[in-house]
């Protein structure tokens, strides 16, 4: 009877591990707008649900690090969900103050743009399974606006 169950949970275990997962990507950073006290920086993620049902989204966590400083981070709550067989696109984005952006003047340079890691984490209801967090990465340069971006 043990051999049984053992067998049972290999099989269970197998198909779970050779089943098709979501996915998904991460955008570049993008300026969302600018006013006199910050920049709102954007990055859409772009999720796909290979499911017959819809999916849906517990939260998104971000973490924006320029070399060994934290930017921005924070966490978006349930956005809804991903209809099924389909994409969604949700968008995090956090304003960023001035004065903080003046404190990376060593990394900003002649060049005028940051070096950045952009970290974000998407949770996933999934049958079964219960929760499932996509992991995202993506590391990139953004270019700082001017004064004649701003004017």
């Amino acid at each position: 009877m043990a051999g049984l169950m053992d067998k049972a949970k290999e099989m269970v275990a197998d198909k779970i591990a050779h089943m098709e997962k979501p996915t998904a990507d991460l955008t570049d950073i993008d300026l969302r707008n600018v006013t006199r006290d910050s920049v709102g920086l954007k990055s859409d993620v772009l999720i796909n649900n290979p499911y017959d049902h819809e999916l849906p989204i517990l939260e998104i966590t971000y973490r924006l690090r320029c070399g060994d400083r934290e930017i921005t981070s924070g966490t978006v709550g349930s956005t809804g969900s991903v209809a099924a067989n389909s994409n969604t696109s949700i968008e995090v984005g956090s304003d960023v103050a001035y004065s903080f952006l003046i404190n990376l003047m060593r990394d900003i340079g002649a060049d005028w743009d940051i070096d950045y890691d952009f970290d974000v984490g998407v949770k996933l209801k999934l049958p079964i399974i219960h929760s499932f967090t996509i992991p995202l990465h993506k590391k990139g340069t953004f270019k700082l606006p001017t004064l004649s971006d701003l004017f």
